[in-house]
């Protein structure tokens, strides 16, 4: 089992200090603000080693009101909560706040320690047991055992451990894969090692030499040292607080909030899509882009909340949300956040991240809109992971998504991840288009693509009727910038091989298209031929013949030409020069045999062979180079071996 992290919940000065020093004998409370003024105000961190042999990581949080983004930085990573509440004065309002936290974050377990048990009798504390149960109902505390201690005795502090010890050998505590990540709570510098990041490791591990990158920075740093529990170990899983020296990293770049973590495990933005929940304690209706403090993971980040079908939420209410950053953050699906007020500070609410952590800027400005947001939130709150995996692919339209992008949105990696996308892919609701990037693309959007290249095509052929088709980048660009270059290849190759598409050398057309003259072309055609013909060596510039046939229009000559050079009647010399297949080939084959003879031939040597002049010597050299039919060295040409 992977070590568990305690932590502790509950107003300020109920004892929670008190009762990690009375059950580890550790004080956490380490800077000397702390210790003047008694009450917590940093995390503190202590470790308890249990009778059954499992330890438990323990995070102490401040419970004063002004230190409750503190509290919420601790919460995060924690498995189980010590939920303090004193004897003396029971449930009070940090309570109250505390509790709604952890039920935010979605802790699911824990205990109610009842402290200062020896400043009360026993009916005022059987009075303050029966508010605490009232208060807990139907919530995740509900059968939460209450155990009431004396920290300054040691009464009940035995049942503590012993229940905690009890807890742990009965409870399975889920093992969390995928790549390493670990927010950061604190950051210093150790003199001689450099950089220290501290911080719950929520996900995988990480060994000492891999690198981590800083997000959302683009930082990355080799990991120098880890210690957990001041004890250096040499690697660290998911579940352990853990302090990590990072190599050649400035302090002063990095802070609470950022996230430590493998290198693209992580996709940073300033949009989130959310399950949130505004508290029924609330008193008044959330506003349409109230500002608000989000506290995600160790992160507080201003943002707003995009309500994405009306107006106002009234308190009680739980919806699909957008949230926007005014700073960007990386996250996984899955993970919660609480909400608090700008102005007054307050909690009043939070909630989930639901599967699309780079999403598009959601509009709700029409009923379409609105109706839009409805159904993809229902999939993202209610739906199946399936459901959520084809409506990401529907999202990316002709982008596609890699097996990590899916990864982040979904919040599962590996194993599991293709174990989820076997289905979707054998009944072929999502097709692989490139496996060696394992990027996807929902079937539907494929088919469409495949449509619209055969639509981009046919537009083409009726504007172009004497060219055979386009290249591939042509065509893929005429579909527009947004379609990966992964899915048109695999779009294109289905049609290719289904034979609805043809390639000729390098230009793609429809299966059945053909170049086909109309009679003035097919008159054109002839005269053009006549002309180069007659022409001879002395060919005529294509701007030469542009003026010569000036009764036809300058597209239809273009197009003749480009119909002759393909049909090889004509031979392109240059992009001016022009020549007839018949009089190349015997100037090729003269050519040929004068070198046979004399071994070589130099431009006045050419010159006096064919009595061309350099306008048109030098291009027709410069043609049997690029036909491979000889090489030049220095002034003079040879023969290649080959020819």
């Amino acid at each position: 089992m992977r070590e568990i992290v305690l932590g502790t919940a509950g107003h300020v000065d109920h004892g929670k200090t008190s009762l990690i020093r009375a059950l580890t004998g550790i004080e956490t409370d380490r800077l000397k603000e702390e210790k003047k003024r008694g009450i917590t105000i940093e995390l503190g961190f202590a470790h308890l080693d249990l009778p059954c042999g499992h330890r438990l990581g323990i995070v102490d949080v401040p419970g004063h009101e002004k230190f409750v983004k503190n509290m919420v930085a601790g919460a995060t990573g924690m498995d189980l909560v010590a939920f303090i509440i004193a004897a003396d004065e029971g449930i009070m309002p940090q309570t109250v706040e505390h509790f709604e936290i952890c039920r935010l974050l979605g802790v699911k377990q824990g205990m109610i320690i009842l402290t200062k048990k020896d400043m009360v009798d026993e009916d005022w504390l059987e009075m303050v047991e029966e508010e605490i149960r009232e208060f807990c109902e139907d919530s995740f505390l509900e059968e939460a055992p209450i155990i009431p201690v004396s920290s300054i005795t040691g009464e009940g502090i035995d049942i503590v451990l012993n229940t905690l010890d009890e807890f742990v050998r009965q409870h399975q505590f889920k093992e969390v894969f995928g790549p390493f990540r670990l927010p950061v709570d604190r950051i210093f510098a150790m003199k001689g090692f450099g950089a220290v990041v501290t911080g719950t490791s929520i996900s995988g591990r990480v060994s000492v030499g891999e690198d981590l990158r800083i997000y959302p920075t683009d930082q990355v740093a080799k990991v120098r040292g880890i210690q957990v529990h001041s004890a250096a170990v040499e690697t660290v899983e998911a579940g352990h607080r853990t302090a990590i020296n990072l190599q050649g990293v400035d302090t002063a770049t990095v802070e609470r909030g950022m996230v430590i973590a493998t290198p693209g495990s992580l996709q940073e933005n300033y949009m989130l899509d959310c399950r949130f929940l505004y508290l029924g304690s609330n008193e008044k209706a959330l506003k349409h882009r109230s500002r608000v403090r989000i506290h995600l993971g160790t992160a507080e980040i201003l943002g707003r909340i995009s309500l994405l079908d009306r107006d106002e939420l009234e308190p009680g209410q739980e919806v699909g949300v957008q949230i926007l950053l005014e700073k960007p953050i990386a996250v996984w699906s899955g993970d919660h956040f609480v909400v608090r007020s700008y102005s007054p500070v307050a909690t009043i609410g939070g909630g989930e991240i639901i599967g699309n952590v780079s999403p598009r800027k959601r509009k709700r400005l029409t009923e379409s809109d609105r109706t839009y947001n409805q159904e993809v939130f229902q999939i993202l709150m209610e739906g199946s992971l399936e459901d959520r995996t084809l409506m990401f692919l529907k999202e990316s339209g002709a982008h596609g998504l890699t097996f990590d992008d899916l990864a982040i949105r979904l919040g599962l990696f590996g194993k599991h991840l293709k174990k989820a996308l076997n289905d979707p892919i054998s009944t072929k609701k999502m097709v692989v288009v490139d496996s060696a990037s394992q990027r996807y693309v929902d079937v539907e959007i494929a088919e469409k693509t495949k449509l619209e290249i055969l639509e981009s095509l046919k537009k083409y052929h009726a504007s172009h009727p004497l060219q055979v088709g386009l290249v591939r980048e042509e065509l893929r660009l005429s579909l527009g910038k947004s379609i990966d270059q992964k899915v048109f290849t695999y779009c294109l190759n289905e049609l290719l091989r289904k034979n609805e598409v043809v390639q000729e050398e390098s230009m793609l057309h429809l299966a059945g298209h053909e170049v086909a003259l109309k009679a003035d072309e097919e008159e054109l055609q002839q005269e053009l031929l006549a002309w180069y013909v007659t022409s001879g060596l002395s060919t005529p510039t294509v701007r030469d013949t542009m003026e010569k046939f000036s009764e036809y229009s300058e597209k239809m000559v273009k197009q003749v030409l480009d119909v002759l050079l393909r049909e090889g009647k004509l031979v392109k010399i240059s992009e001016t020069l022009y020549y007839d297949k018949g009089l190349i080939d015997k100037l090729v084959a003269q050519v040929t045999e004068v070198m046979k003879k004399e071994g070589e031939i130099d431009a006045p040597g050419f010159k006096n062979l064919t009595g061309l002049t350099r306008k048109f010597s030098i291009p027709i050299l410069e043609y049997l180079d690029r036909i491979k039919l000889t090489i030049r060295v220095g002034d003079k040409r040879i023969l290649r071996k080959k020819a």
